[in-house]
C-alpha cells in the first residue's frame, strides 16, 4: 500500500508576514528620518540661541559704557572688560551652529567684524573720558548708534533665514512623526491579522494532520498485516531451510557412515570366515576396520566441533611457538610439491585455546589450501597482532571490538566466487570430488572458532588465491605458555601397566563397559566394574587400594560428576578421569573443561586410553 502526502500550499500568513515585515522597516526608517529631523530642529534653535547671546552680550557692554560715560563709576565697565572673550565665544559658537549655511557664514564674518569696530570705538570713548572727565559726551554717539544698527540688522537677517529653516525642519520633523506613527499602527495592524492568518493556518494543519494520521494508522495496519503476513511466508521458508539443511546433514551422515560401517561389516565377516578356516592373514582386515573406526570418530569429532559442543581445554598458548612447532608435520602431509612458508610477527600476544584443536583446524585449512591449488603451490601461514574496531564490529554482529591475534593461511589457488565463499562453512558443502572430501572440514574450523569466543572470515580473489584469517581473542591472564604438541614414540604406545594398579570402571552401558573392562587387562591393570554410581560407591568403601576412577558422565540417577564428588570426599587421594560421547554442563561448561578435569571423549583407541591413564597415575608402566 502506497501512502502519499500532500504538502499544504503557501499559507496567507507568509504574505501578511512580508507586509508586516515591510511595515516595521519602514516604520524603522521614519523613526530614523524623524531623529535627523529633530536634530535639525535643535541645530536651528541652537543658532538662534547663540545670535541672542552676541546681540545680548553687546548691548550690555555698550550699556555699561555709557554708565560709566555719565557718572565716572568704574564698576559700569565690568561688563566691557569681559566683552572680548564672552563675545568672541559667542561669535565662535555662532560660527559652528551655521556652519551648514553659506548664506549664514558670510553674515557671522559681517558681524564679527561691525563687533570689533564697536568695541574699538566703546574702548575709545573710554579712554578719552578717563582723559577729560569734563568733555562733551555726544561726541561719537552717531558713529557708535550706526554700528549698533549694522549689528542689529545683521542678527535679524540671521534670526530670519534660522526662523525660516526652523519652519521648514519643525514640518519635515512633524511629517516624519506622522510617517512613524502610521508604520508603527499599520505593523500592529499587520501583527493582530497574522496571529489571525496563523491561527487560521494551524487550524488548517491540525485538519490535514489529523486526516493524514488516520491515512497513516490505516497505512500501519496495512503494513502490519502485510509484515505478519511476510513473516509467515520467511519462518515456513527458515523452516523449510532448517529441513533442508538437516536433510543434507543427515544425508551426509547417512552416506559416509554407511560406507565406514560397510567397510567394518565386510572386515569382521572377511576375518570371521578367515579364522573359521584357520587362515592367519588377519591384520590388513583389522587394519581396515580401525581406519574406518578412526574415520568415523572424526567424523562426529567434526560434527561436535561445528554444533560448538565439542569439550575444549584450552591453556595458555603461544601462536608463533604453536605455528613454528608444526610447520615441518603440515610440510609432510602436505607434499614436496607445496612450498609451506611461516610468516611469525614478533611481539605476537598469547592466547588461551585448546591447542590439539587449534593446530587441527590450521592442518585442515592447509590440506584444504592444498587441494585448491592442485597439489602444486604455496601455502603461506602467518600470525600478527590486530584489533577489531566497532564499525567492523557493527558490520559482523557475532564479533566483539577488540584485541586479537591473527593467524592467517593463503594459498596461491584459482579463488573461490562470492556465492562459494558464502556457503564454504556449511556442513558437508565440498567443491572436491566424489570421495574426497566429506565437506565438514571448514564446518569444524567455524565451529572451534567460534566456540572459543574468536572470529573467521575469508577473503578470495578468482584467479589471486584464497586466504582464511582467524582472530582468536588476546589473552592478558596468567598461566604457562603450552608447547607443541609432541607425538607419542614407540615405547609410549606399546607400554604396559602394573597389575598392583586397580582402576574402577563406572559405565551403565553393557557392551561399553566390558569393552573397557577389556581393554585395561589387556593393558595390564587390575579392573573393578561397576554399572552404577551407587555400586561404583560401594566398591569403593569396600575397596580403599583403588587407584583411579574412570566413569562415564551420563548416567541415570547420579551422574559421573557428582559420582566423582561423593568418591573424592571419600578418598580424597583418588584420581579420575571422565568420559563421555556427547558433553554436557557436568565437567564441561561452555564448550571448555573445568579447570583441573581428566577427560577422554568416546570412542577412543586403546593407545589413547594408555597415554590418558598413565599421564593421571603421572609413571609410565613398564612394557
Amino acid at each position: 500500500m502506497t501512502v502519499t502526502v500532500t504538502l499544504p500550499k503557501k499559507p496567507l500568513s507568509w504574505a501578511i508576514f512580508g507586509l508586516l515585515v515591510a511595515a516595521i522597516v519602514g516604520a524603522a526608517l521614519s523613526l530614523e528620518k524623524q531623529v535627523a529631523a529633530q536634530a535639525w530642529v535643535e541645530h536651528t534653535l541652537s543658532a538662534r540661541t547663540a545670535l541672542l547671546y552676541a546681540l545680548s552680550t553687546l548691548q550690555d557692554t555698550e550699556t555699561g559704557q555709557r554708565g560709566y560715560l555719565l557718572t565716572g563709576d568704574e564698576s559700569f565697565l565690568e561688563t566691557f572688560r569681559t566683552a572680548d572673550q564672552i563675545i568672541g565665544e559667542r561669535l565662535s559658537m555662532l560660527e559652528r551652529a551655521v556652519s551648514d549655511n553659506e548664506g549664514q557664514i558670510r553674515r557671522v564674518a559681517r558681524l564679527r567684524s561691525v563687533v570689533a569696530d564697536r568695541l574699538a570705538s566703546l574702548k575709545k570713548r573710554i579712554q578719552e573720558r578717563r582723559a577729560a572727565p569734563d568733555a562733551a559726551l555726544t561726541d561719537g554717539l552717531k558713529a557708535g548708534k550706526r554700528l549698533m544698527d549694522q549689528a542689529r540688522s545683521i542678527i535679524a537677517e540671521m534670526l530670519a533665514e534660522e526662523d525660516r529653516l526652523l519652519t521648514k525642519r519643525s514640518a519635515a520633523m512633524r511629517w516624519t512623526v506622522t510617517l512613524t506613527q502610521i508604520g508603527v499602527t499599520g505593523a500592529l495592524l499587520l501583527a493582530a491579522l497574522l496571529g489571525w492568518a496563523t491561527l487560521k493556518d494551524r487550524q488548517r494543519q491540525v485538519g490535514e494532520l489529523q486526516t493524514a494520521n488516520v491515512a497513516l494508522r490505516n497505512a500501519l495496519t496495512h503494513a502490519a498485516e502485510q509484515s505478519e503476513r511476510r513473516e509467515r511466508v520467511e519462518s515456513q521458508l527458515r523452516q523449510s531451510q532448517k529441513m533442508q539443511a538437516v536433510g543434507q546433514l543427515t544425508g551426509g551422515l547417512a552416506h559416509d557412515f554407511n560406507n565406514m560401517l560397510a567397510v567394518i561389516v565386510g572386515c569382521l565377516n572377511l576375518l570371521k570366515r578367515k579364522m573359521a578356516r584357520g587362515e592367519i592373514d588377519k591384520d590388513s582386515l583389522i587394519d581396515k576396520a580401525m581406519e574406518c573406526v578412526d574415520r568415523a570418530a572424526a567424523l562426529t569429532h567434526r560434527l561436535l566441533a561445528f554444533s560448538r559442543q565439542q569439550p575444549l581445554a584450552p591453556q595458555t598458548v603461544d601462536a608463533n611457538k604453536l605455528v613454528g612447532g608444526m610447520a615441518e608435520m603440515i610440510r609432510r602431509t602436505l607434499g614436496e610439491t607445496i612450498n609451506v612458508e611461516t610468516v611469525l610477527a614478533s611481539g605476537v600476544w598469547r592466547v588461551h585455546v585448546d591447542p590439539n584443536q587449534l593446530e587441527s583446524a590450521l592442518l585442515n585449512l592447509a590440506v584444504n589450501a592444498r587441494d585448491a591449488m592442485n597439489d602444486e603451490g604455496k601455502v603461506t601461514i602467518e600470525t600478527s597482532n590486530a584489533y577489531i574496531d566497532d564499525n567492523y564490529a557493527r558490520e559482523h554482529a557475532e564479533v566483539k571490538e577488540g584485541q586479537y591475534v591473527l593467524v592467517a593461511v593463503s594459498d596461491t589457488g584459482a579463488g573461490m566466487p562470492p556465492d562459494i565463499i558464502a556457503k564454504a562453512f556449511e556442513p558437508f558443502f565440498t567443491t572436491k570430488g566424489p570421495g574426497k572430501g566429506t565437506g565438514l572440514g571448514l564446518s569444524q574450523v567455524f565451529g572451534f572458532v567460534k566456540q572459543s569466543g574468536g572470529h573467521i572470515k575469508i577473503y578470495s580473489e578468482i584467479g589471486q588465491g584464497t586466504t582464511v584469517k582467524i582472530y582468536l581473542p588476546r589473552f592478558v591472564g596468567e598461566g604457562e605458555v603450552a608447547g607443541p604438541r609432541r607425538e607419542p614414540d614407540a615405547a609410549e604406545m606399546a607400554f604396559r601397566g602394573s597389575p598392583e594398579r586397580l582402576i574402577l570402571v563406572v559405565e551403565d552401558e553393557d557392551r561399553m563397559r566390558s569393552i573397557a573392562i577389556a581393554m585395561f587387562q589387556d593393558l595390564g591393570y587390575s579392573v573393578l566394574a561397576a554399572g552404577s554410581a551407587v555400586e561404583a560407591l560401594a566398591l569403593l568403601n569396600a575397596n580403599p587400594q583403588i587407584d583411579l576412577l574412570f566413569t562415564d558422565i551420563v548416567m541415570p540417577d547420579m551422574n559421573g560428576r557428582a559420582l566423582a564428588e561423593a568418591a573424592l570426599r571419600r578418598r580424597p587421594d583418588l584420581k579420575i578421569v571422565f568420559t563421555t560421547g556427547f558433553s554436557r554442563n557436568a565437567v564441561i561448561h561452555n564448550g571448555v573443561l573445568d579447570r583441573g578435569v581428566n577427560f577422554l571423549p568416546k570412542p577412543f583407541s586403546i593407545e589413547q586410553l594408555a597415554q590418558k591413564i598413565s599421564a593421571v597415575l603421572g609413571v609410565m608402566e613398564t612394557t
